[in-house]
């Protein structure tokens, strides 16, 4: 099974940004332990703080791929591009945060990518990507 994670804005920085909300893992680390935790996966790894970097992506493997898993971060509750991508492929996609988007802004409580996505995993920090890929076994 071939999937992707699609990671947005500043999750480049984990393990450096705000360790109190995302822990002091950098998510390349996490990414070599999911691979080994999944070996029958084909797992790829994209990050972009650009927004039409992701969308260009999510049509690149959206219909190629098994599975995409998603945390579009800030553009999750600012990109409507960013969901409607998301509702034009036919590669299933699940939501992840890392934090709980609802203990935090209100402005964070919406989501572009949710009416879209076949399920949202939100608030299990890094382990969040992990529940996302058992969705997909």
């Amino acid at each position: 099974m071939k999937i992707i994670i699609i990671n947005g804005p500043n999750l480049n920085l984990l393990g450096k940004r705000e360790p109190e909300i995302y822990g002091h893992q950098t998510f390349e680390d996490y990414f070599s332990v999911l691979k080994t935790n999944y070996p029958t996966f084909e797992l790829d790894y994209f990050q972009s703080n650009i927004e039409g970097e992701l969308i260009s992506k999510i049509q690149e493997v959206g219909f190629s791929y098994d599975g995409i898993i998603l945390n579009a971060a800030a553009y999750t509750h600012t990109s409507i591009g960013v969901g409607d991508a998301v509702k034009a492929i036919s590669t299933p996609v699940i939501e992840v945060h890392i934090s709980n988007t609802f203990s935090r802004e209100t402005f964070r409580h919406q989501s572009y990518i949710s009416p879209n996505a076949n399920g949202v995993i939100i608030g299990f920090g890094l382990k969040s990507y992990d529940l996302a890929l058992q969705s997909f076994i």
